[in-house]
């Protein structure tokens, strides 16, 4: 988790991205330390000049983010990743999907 967040953070600044969408909804758990790091990277990405929208969180995630007292104040969400580029081309000057693949992060 926290190479993704290492590297993720680099391409945005490599590539100068105004958005970045991550997709949970593969996760059927979410614990304290991967939510608090989704917060950390929508908080980093933000430093870099990135809103971070987050997609696809299960209602059991949800669920359990709220029972842990988790906020997500710096985060952004969205039901799925079409909701979640059409809040990045409302919310970033560059409406358009990016031009380069998506990050996948390390394996």
């Amino acid at each position: 988790m926290e190479r993704f967040q290492h590297d993720l953070i680099q391409e945005i600044g490599q590539h100068r991205s105004s958005g970045v969408i991550i997709d949970v909804g593969a996760l059927d758990v979410l614990d304290s330390f991967g939510s608090r790091t989704l917060g950390n990277i929508a908080e980093m990405s933000r430093l870099r000049g990135a809103l971070t929208v987050i997609v696809g969180i299960q209602p059991d995630v949800a669920f359990a983010m709220v029972e842990l007292g988790i906020h997500a104040d710096s985060m952004h969400t969205a039901l799925d990743l079409e909701e979640g580029l059409a809040y990045l081309g409302r919310h970033t000057s560059t409406p358009s999907a990016p031009a380069s693949p998506p990050f996948r992060g390390a394996p």
